[in-house]
């Protein structure tokens, strides 16, 4: 029987605690969800890692925008992934690209001598990529144990083609990660018409500060965000999920 594997990403405690209170296999674990996700803290980290037993993977992304990085980027980002294997996380999440679009190999090397033996997810930087039948090749060449991907679309449901080729391409090699979109419906349409067996999520409820006062004149974030919402992970969300995908799957892949 095939068995499945459910990851969260989320970039709080109280999100982490939420996740495996709804039956999440892994986190991924960053700051900033609302930009994208970059690299957490240490301190979070820790203080995941002392309520949870989940294994953690942690993305490593010094920036919001693009995946070209500079060297002195991907020093800090070798720093951080040397300073979370040594804190015990099992795994990094990363990815970098030339300026053609493609997957810049070297830099991908770096990254992953910095980790060691931690398990290592391609994350959707492969979505940005030129070829990703190449970068799949590559991936597969560097020993990267997963790719994280919503079939470059802007939703999984809308990259359902290409997640069934890649799945079929993968074989054995790596898994093939279904982000993007992921909730109960979209993970009932992923069962029936794809052969993918692991799934990315957020499981994102939007909640109101407990802010009484609040300056309407001043904002200190991105365009268009308030200061006042606060993104948290649904227990019952990542629940209606895990429903799906009984029985549960291997908490270590």
């Amino acid at each position: 029987m095939s068995s499945y594997l459910l990851e969260c990403c989320v970039d709080s405690a109280e999100s982490a605690l939420n996740a495996a209170q709804g039956g999440a296999d892994r986190l991924e674990l960053c700051s900033g969800l609302v930009i994208g996700g970059i690299t957490p803290t240490i301190s979070l980290y820790e203080q995941v890692r002392r309520h949870t037993a989940l294994p953690i993977h942690v993305l490593i992304r010094p920036r919001f925008g693009d995946f070209l990085y500079s060297d002195q980027e991907l020093s800090v980002m070798e720093a951080d992934i040397r300073a979370f294997r040594q804190a015990g996380a099992q795994g990094v999440v990363i990815g970098c690209l030339t300026p053609e679009g493609d997957l810049d190999p070297e830099a991908m090397k770096r990254l992953m001598a910095a980790a060691g033996g931690m398990s290592v997810t391609l994350h959707r930087a492969f979505d940005m990529c030129r070829d990703p039948f190449r970068t799949l090749a590559q991936a597969k060449a560097l020993g990267i144990n997963t790719i994280l991907t919503s079939g470059q679309a802007d939703s999984c449901l809308h990259g359902i083609p290409l997640l069934s080729r890649l799945c079929t391409l993968a074989g054995d090699s790596l898994t093939i990660l279904a982000g993007a979109g992921i909730n109960e419906e979209a993970v009932r349409v992923l069962l029936a018409r794809t052969p993918l067996t692991a799934f990315h999520m957020s499981g994102k409820k939007v909640l109101e500060s407990a802010m009484r006062y609040r300056n309407p004149g001043v904002s200190m974030g991105l365009p268009g965000l308030s200061e006042y919402e606060i993104w948290r992970t649904d227990p019952e969300a990542v629940r209606a999920v895990r429903r799906l995908l009984r029985p549960k799957g291997h908490s270590s892949a």
